[in-house]
Order: C-alpha cells, then sequence, then structure tokens
C-alpha cells in the first residue's frame, strides 16, 4: 500500500511539473514584446582587426556600405545581393548597442522591402565573412566599407593579413 501511495505522490508531482511548464504565458519573455524583440535586427560595434572599431550586426558580423549606394537608395540588385546580402529592417524599433539611434533608419528597395542605413546609406553584409570578425569585404573593388559607430564609412585598406582575398 505505502508503494502505491509513492506512485501516486510521483505522478501527482510530474502532472503538476507538466502544467507548470505549459503555460509561459504570464513569463515576461513571452508575448507581443518578445515576438517583436526577437524579430527586431540588431546592431551594436565591435573591433575588427586592424580596421577598429566597426558596425556589427546581431551574430557580430561586420556591416559595410557600398559607394555606388545613394543616400535613402540601394543600388546592389540582382547578382550583387547574391554576395552583398542586405541587413534587413526587421519587425520594431532596431536594438542599438553603441550606435546612436538618430544615425540608424531604413530605405525601401526596389522591391518594397526595408533595409536598414546608416546614416541615410543602406547596410549589407558580405558573404563571404562566414563569422564575427572578418572583414573580407574591406575595400573589394574600391566601393565596399565597413562603418564606424559615427556612421562613416572607414576607408582604410587591410592588412596584408587579414585575408580578404581580393588584394586590396
Amino acid at each position: 500500500m505505502k508503494r502505491l501511495g509513492s506512485v501516486v505522490a510521483a505522478l501527482g508531482l510530474g502532472l503538476a511539473g507538466l502544467t507548470a511548464c505549459g503555460d509561459e504565458s504570464d513569463t515576461p519573455a513571452s508575448g507581443p514584446a518578445a515576438s517583436e524583440a526577437s524579430s527586431a535586427t540588431k546592431l551594436a560595434t565591435a573591433e575588427v582587426g586592424d580596421l577598429g572599431k566597426v558596425v556589427v550586426d546581431g551574430n557580430g558580423r561586420t556591416v559595410y556600405v557600398f559607394d555606388k549606394d545613394t543616400s535613402g537608395k540601394s543600388n546592389c540588385e540582382g547578382d550583387c545581393l547574391a554576395k552583398w546580402p542586405v541587413v534587413p529592417a526587421g519587425e520594431g524599433t532596431p536594438q542599438l548597442e553603441g550606435i546612436a539611434a538618430s544615425l540608424v533608419g531604413t530605405v525601401t528597395r526596389s522591391d518594397g522591402s526595408k533595409q536598414l542605413s546608416i546614416d541615410g546609406l543602406p547596410i549589407y553584409l558580405f558573404a563571404s565573412d562566414t563569422k564575427s570578425g572578418e572583414a573580407k569585404g574591406q575595400a573589394v573593388g574600391g566601393v565596399w566599407w565597413v562603418v564606424g559607430p559615427d556612421g562613416k564609412k572607414i576607408t582604410k585598406q587591410p592588412s596584408s593579413d587579414s585575408g580578404n582575398g581580393y588584394g586590396y
């Protein structure tokens, strides 16, 4: 009989644990605010090689500006986007760390999608930067540049050991 009582007690605790895990609607990490925060784009700053402090995305990947863009308009289309994917605006207000909110905005692309911009210029990632801390896109073609926290492009040429693979 004692054994049956122990089994019933264990089952009761197990059910109570499952019930507690099943409804998280009252926790602060759920609901509309959490889903908005998780879909908002993140920008921060990080030291990247000999380029100094630059803007990076939420995964630590370096972001770039394109000299052929104009303030408020992207000119990277088609094949360009395969090598230089946009930093999408996402939903909600971007989460920023180390960058003034007054510098960050959006541009509307020709397909109607929204892309983040810094100081009016659309920002991109470089497909060959596969991990945080890389800046292989710096100075590619003499038209792609990392961005400083002040919103200005950094035109410093990469050192020969930075590994951009393009000899720039």
